[in-house]
């Protein structure tokens, strides 16, 4: 039997390629970016500064980390600035050089490259569907003290869509310090959150120095070709090793200023939640009531949703999406997350009822 083929958020153009459908005509629910696209504002303010790539950025960035410290209120010290979340990730992997690392799954598939290109060893801890995705706190905390150096933690976590909150994470933190273990917390989709204080590890960064939350702009600023990332945490020491890894100028002058700006666009921040969340909110109860369907509570920006219905798979449900130019994700390349499971990203009103369409025909 032929081998399905597999598809990610990111590829348009295999699928044109494989369908036969213009890229273009493709509404992408498996990207998990922002559908408002970049911001009109910073659009505008970065055509009449183009001359900005005439000249190198500041070697320490402090104008942007003086925004982002506005932006989430952690002090500029404690920030770094990085070529996208990935390059990041990869330090912080590269530095810490952790023999053994628990990852808590089903996620982001670079944590594991990243390791391995490191020569480290991970093992999962993976979320279960019997308890809606949520963790056992008290269990994770256990198999941590089994010799592990690094703890990885995408939070909301992608694809599940499900977080921990800010008082379990705390409790993850202290006993994390306890066995000497550092915390990598990826906050890619926090900004999406319903509550995002609620969730948020930046307001313990005063108190615990042995973890480092990672954000980008890719998603909640629909800017993921800017390659603008940037880390936080209290552990200077770290942050100064991390430094002497990094390549100086590692993001370029375009980057930077939108990176200043795009912050302060407080209309768009507001556009952009309100949006997500009330349709967030409509989709999963539309789903819901689908009997066919069982979508699990969201976080992020994508909503997880398992098929109920006895004989269709994730890739049957990808295929009748895609034939109507929707494409959503199929999680079957997910590991460890065992069923028939697809997911997608919010956008906006009209296309959303397009895809319920469709996934009311199935």
């Amino acid at each position: 039997m032929d081998k399905k083929p597999e598809f990610h958020g990111s590829d348009l153009e295999q699928i044109e390629a494989y369908y036969h459908i213009p890229k273009e005509e493709i509404v992408s629910f498996g990207a998990n970016v922002n559908p408002l696209g970049l911001s009109e504002q910073l659009k505008k303010d970065l055509a009449s500064h183009l001359d900005v790539i005439t000249r190198y950025p500041d070697r320490d960035y402090r104008s942007l980390k003086k925004a982002i410290s506005k932006y989430t209120g952690v002090s500029a010290d404690h920030i770094v600035i990085g070529n996208g979340s990935t390059e990041l990730i990869s330090l912080l992997i590269s530095t810490r050089t952790p023999k053994r690392a628990l990852v808590l799954g089903p996620t982001y598939s670079e944590y594991a490259r990243e390791l391995s290109l490191n020569g480290g060893s991970m093992d999962f801890y993976n979320l279960k569907k019997e308890q809606d995705f949520q963790l056992d706190i008290d269990d994770f905390i256990t198999t941590l003290k089994t010799d592990y150096q690094l703890a990885i933690i995408c939070n909301p976590n992608n694809p599940t869509s499900s977080a921990l909150t800010t008082s379990e994470m705390e409790r993850i933190l202290a006993a994390c310090r306890e066995y000497g273990i550092f915390v990598m917390i990826d906050e890619t989709y926090v900004e999406f959150a319903p509550d995002i204080e609620a969730v948020s590890a930046v307001s313990l960064i005063p108190k615990y120095d042995n973890f480092m939350i990672i954000r980008g702009v890719s998603k909640f600023y629909a800017a993921p070709g800017l390659r603008f990332g940037y880390g936080m945490t209290s552990n200077e020491a770290f942050l100064k090793d991390l430094l002497l890894y990094q390549n100086p100028w590692s993001l370029n002058s375009i980057a930077a200023y939108a990176g200043e700006r795009m912050f302060s666009d407080t209309d768009y921040y507001k556009k952009t939640r309100e949006l997500i969340c009330s349709e967030r909110t409509y989709m999963f109860d539309e789903l819901k009531n689908n009997l066919n369907f069982k979508p699990y509570k969201a976080y992020a920006n994508f909503i997880l949703v398992e098929i109920l219905k006895e004989g269709v798979t994730s890739f049957d449900v990808f295929e009748k999406a895609i034939k109507n130019r929707l494409m959503i994700r199929d999680c079957s390349s997910f590991e460890s997350l065992a069923g028939e499971f697809f997911r997608f990203c919010i956008m906006n009103p009209a296309d959303n009822r397009r895809l319920l369409d469709v996934l009311n025909q199935i």
